[in-house]
């Protein structure tokens, strides 16, 4: 069932976002829909009101940012266990399409194409969005497992 794209925020704080991996202060970090680039999850405010960060009140933005890092050096910590070709993580706030506030944490990679190793991700493609064979499946359970972890123990 995925109505539960609809409201990434309302269905996580419910219990019904399959993609959550913890609650953390003033957020919830997900696993992202899409994995080309092994690792990708999302940190979404738990305030469904908040658009920018500039919404939060100060310690929330606080709160916020750092689950941001935490969240980040989870993603770092399981990667590199799981692809010795990891070469670093990227933080974006960006708000661009979805109107939440939220954080892309993005691994990278020295296997990425040598004309998009360097560059920010949104320079790939648009179909890897869409792509099946990059989709969020059980594959990625153990990645998952290990960024779990990596955020209970940090």
């Amino acid at each position: 069932m995925d109505d539960w794209r609809a409201d990434r925020i309302g269905s996580a704080l419910r219990g019904e976002n399959p993609t959550v991996l913890r609650r953390m202060p003033s957020a919830i970090a997900v696993i992202g829909d899409v994995q080309w680039l092994p690792g990708y999850c999302v940190l979404l405010t738990d305030d469904p009101h908040a658009e920018r960060i500039s919404d939060l009140a100060p310690a929330a933005q606080v709160e916020f940012l750092t689950s941001m890092a935490r969240l980040g050096e989870a993603v770092e910590r399981a990667c590199a266990e799981h692809d010795p070709r990891f070469r670093r993580v990227n933080l974006e706030i960006l708000g661009n399409t979805d109107p939440f506030l939220h954080a892309h944490v993005w691994p990278r990679y020295d296997w990425e194409p040598s004309e998009l190793v360097t560059k920010p991700v949104w320079l790939y493609p648009p179909e890897r969005w869409s792509d099946p064979a990059t989709a969020l499946s059980a594959r990625h359970d153990d990645l998952r497992a290990s960024i779990t972890h990596h955020l209970a123990t940090g």
